[in-house]
Parts: structure tokens; sequence; C-alpha cells
């Protein structure tokens, strides 16, 4: 059964579950933040099979995240190391991280902490307004289209319903 693609919705969310495409892609970009390089070292942190490893770490390549550096020539070998692109996926990963924080953690508490080297203390993600700094939740915050929404599909009943000023 072929997967459904997401890739040309008009939706950034859709476009960026096309893009992970499954449970794997966040975990493997998660291991590269926490310094992970080498395909072995990914293999064993995470216990996936290579298979499965070597074609999600093609889909981060070829789509930018990661880049292949050579650190062996016989035979030759790579680091995958996270691009621009792929190091500004951090905050997806820090939102998530603070949504099962709150919701998933145990009695025992947190699995993982996060420190700002800036001011060394311990932090968590939180979104907030880009304008005015104040925190974003879904019942403030409403949803319109943007201009890269496809025209042809502004005047569906639904889609204005959905984008209405509230």
């Amino acid at each position: 059964m072929k997967r459904t693609s997401f890739a040309n919705w008009p939706c950034s969310i859709a476009r960026t579950m096309d893009l992970l495409g499954d449970w794997w892609t966040p975990l493997v970009l998660r291991e590269a933040f926490y310094g992970v390089q080498r395909f072995d070292a990914f293999q064993q942190t995470l216990g996936i099979a290579r298979n499965t490893l070597a074609e999600r770490l093609r889909r981060l390549v070829g789509e930018g995240l990661l880049e292949k550096r050579p650190y062996q020539s016989e035979p030759v070998r790579y680091d995958y190391v996270l691009t621009e692109k792929g190091k500004d996926f951090f905050g997806v990963l820090a939102a998530m991280s603070r949504w099962g924080d709150r919701w998933l953690a145990g009695e025992e508490g947190v699995p993982v902490v996060f420190r700002h080297r800036a001011c060394g203390h311990e932090t968590h993600a939180e979104v907030v307004c880009a304008h005015c700094g104040a925190p974003l939740t879904a019942e403030d915050t409403t949803a319109g289209t943007g201009p890269g929404f496809p025209e042809r599909l502004k005047g569906n009943a639904e889609v204005r319903r959905r984008f209405s000023p509230a």
C-alpha cells in the first residue's frame, strides 16, 4: 500500500509530516542534536535496523537537514552533520519534549532536561508570539490563509469557514 504524500498540501504541518514520514526520522534528528554523527552510533543508540537507518539518513541528507562528510577514505565512511536547516528543527523537537514532559512523564519525573548554555539554567520550550512574546495557546490563536495558500481553494466554503477571522 502506497503512502499518501502531503508534500504539496497547503499546510506546513502536513508538509513537515511528509518529510518526517515516520517515528524514526525525528529520533534520528534527536540523536544528531545529542552529538551522534556516525552510522554505527545511530544504529546502536536507537536499535534501528540498518536498512531503515540508511533510508532515513538518505532522506535527511536529500532534504538538506543532514550533510554527509567523509571521515575515512578506505573504505569511505561518513559523519552525518546537522545543516542550518537541520539545526532549525531543534525547536520542533524541544516543543515535543516539553509536551511529553507535561503529559507523559511518570512519577519519577522528566527523562531529559535542557540547559541553556547562555545563562546556564535548566529550561524548556515555550511557544510564544513572535510579535509580543505572549504564550500562544489554542484558545487565543487563529489560523488564516497565507500568501502561499492556493487561490483555487480560497473560495471553498469549508476553507472560508476554517480560516475566517473569528
